[in-house]
């Protein structure tokens, strides 16, 4: 049978893309600026109306439950979205070099070459279609030890992935107690300095420094553990997040007697994580639709703390301080929070509200 440039150039491109993406995917740390990505394109075609199914059930255990599935089942549909594009295109790349090959009578063309390349794709050696040409034995070999290397990949991978979702996880989990649950900055800082003093902060602000720069470094090499969400409906890593800035922004702003230095670095790191993983997505910073501390709720945190012996700074100079923090990461948070479905904490926690431990039954 005749050459097929076509087939040939068209099979080549593909299997070269998806190998790119792979490496993009898996094995480079690095966030990827180009602005068309086959990954991006599968995320939005897929998560856009999931998140739109999702947006429409109430809130509560249904909708998370079937928000939560998305993250790891959208992985598995990657990886078999790349496995069927390489399935194809080395069934191009042997239409292309002409089909040589020893198929079974009344067996066609398209069903021997798509068998083949399924079957060397995944090692299965089916003998049943074998090829003639020493071109399509090199496509062969090279479309054998492409399925062992994405095997090898994705045994490496998925551990990875585990592990840093595990580490991200221990640390949102540690609020329950230590934040309440939902999380609130007020909360935390009652408990915290009520139970552990005030030189116990500096060490936890330290701690949650190392925690944002890792849920930097792991969301933004594997964003797609972004999706992933926590066990339980009233906790999430956005929740977190926008809880220690809240914290910082309190004692940076005129928390006396507070280890200012700590929460001005761990405020740097996590706000670099917030900017940086909106970005990731391509999101449009944006203000919440309704102000998280108003007037009489920033009133009534004072007074809280005034009762527990602390002393938040007054006066319009340390409102507008406070102001100024929160406007540099309540955009990118409420961005990510709305893309994600995952609500903002509030800045204290409802009376009565009972942390997960408590309710459990």
């Amino acid at each position: 049978m005749s050459l097929h440039p076509s087939g040939l150039v068209a099979g080549s491109l593909i299997v070269l893309a998806v190998y790119w993406e792979a490496f993009e995917t898996i094995v480079f740390p690095r966030r990827v600026s180009r602005r068309f990505r086959l990954t991006r394109a599968f995320y939005q075609a897929t998560w856009l109306p999931w998140r739109a199914i999702g947006s429409r059930l109430r809130p509560g255990k249904r909708r998370e439950t079937f928000l939560s599935v998305y993250g790891p089942i959208s992985l598995l549909l990657l990886l078999g979205a790349w496995v069927v594009l390489l399935v194809l295109a080395f069934a191009l790349l042997h239409w292309g070099a002409g089909s040589r090959l020893q198929a079974p009578a009344g067996m066609r063309q398209v069903e021997a070459d798509l068998l083949l390349s399924g079957a060397t794709l995944f090692t299965l050696s089916l003998g049943e279609v074998a090829p003639v040409s020493n071109l399509e034995r090199f496509f062969m070999i090279l479309e054998a030890g492409t399925g062992l290397a994405f095997l090898a990949m994705v045994i490496g991978y998925l551990p990875m992935l585990s592990q840093a979702f595990s580490r991200r996880e221990a640390n949102v989990a540690l609020l329950d107690a230590r934040a309440g649950s939902p999380p609130s900055a007020g909360e935390l800082l009652l408990r915290h300095l009520d139970l552990e003093g005030k030189e116990s902060l500096a060490p936890l602000l330290e701690q949650w420094e190392r925690w944002s720069a890792d849920l930097l470094e792991t969301h933004i090499s594997f964003p797609v553990l972004a999706y992933y969400r926590s066990q339980h409906d009233n906790q999430s890593w956005v929740a977190a997040l926008t809880t220690i800035l809240d914290v910082c922004a309190l004692v940076i702003s005129g928390l006396e007697g507070e280890p200012v230095r700590s929460a001005r670095l761990t405020f740097a790191m996590a706000r670099h994580a917030a900017v940086d993983l909106s970005r990731i997505f391509r999101l449009q910073p944006r203000p919440p639709g309704t102000d998280r501390l108003n007037a009489a709720e920033l009133e009534h945190l004072r007074e809280a703390f005034g009762a527990a012996g602390l002393s938040l700074r007054r006066g319009a100079e340390a409102d507008d301080h406070l102001l100024r923090l929160r406007q540099m990461y309540e955009p990118p948070m409420n961005a990510l929070a709305e893309f994600l479905l995952m609500g903002l904490p509030t800045w204290a926690s409802p009376k009565g509200a009972q942390d997960n431990w408590q309710s459990m039954a």
